[in-house]
């Protein structure tokens, strides 16, 4: 089925403007629901609901600490968190799932900790505390100890067919680290 044919494709509901039925577009935005009867009815829709930070509910008895207002949930691009219903006048917002912190420090700028973060697509990443000042993230569990081939201060566990391995945490070196018996012990 080729695109076009993918997109003109018709759904079960009504225009409520002109009585038409309503086919499913692709735009530069993603695919929309829009009247078959275009361009003389302009008529069109969403086809998903958009994460716009929308209001989910209303915390009663939680009151904003910067204007003393009535806090709300709210659903964003990267999920729930609570913030100010005078909103775009106030900006305060409070995060939900606070990013757990690891005793690990950064092996990039010596300066922060590790953060076990999520993306948007809820995909799990540990990343530097002083973001943006320090960049560094690595899409793998981090664990202490030193790579014995560069003496990169940061390693990462890897799934593998042979079971879970360490590797060196360095996008320059990168290479396997065998594990001692006395490290497996503790």
């Amino acid at each position: 089925m080729t695109k076009a044919a993918l997109f003109a494709e018709k759904q079960n509901e009504s225009c409520p403007e002109c009585g038409a039925n309503l086919v499913i577009r692709s735009g530069r935005h993603g695919p929309f629901l829009s009247c078959s009867s275009y361009p003389q009815c302009q008529y069109i829709r969403p086809l998903k609901s958009q994460a716009d930070g929308h209001i989910v509910k209303v915390l009663d008895g939680q009151l904003c600490p910067k204007c003393e207002s009535t806090l709300v949930l709210r659903q964003g691009r990267y999920g729930m968190f609570i913030g100010c219903s005078q909103y775009p006048e106030c900006d305060h917002i409070e995060v939900i799932d606070k990013p757990e912190e690891t005793s690990l420090g950064c092996p990039q700028c010596g300066k922060g900790h590790l953060l076990q973060r999520k993306s948007r697509f809820g995909k799990v990443f540990h990343a530097c505390d002083r973001y943006p000042d320090c960049q560094f993230a690595i899409n793998n569990k981090p664990v202490a100890g030193e790579c014995v081939h560069c003496h990169y201060p940061l390693l990462m566990e890897k799934k593998t067919a042979q079971g879970i391995k360490l590797f060196c945490a360095s996008k320059l070196c990168g290479k396997a680290v065998e594990i001692k018996d006395n490290e497996q012990d503790e």
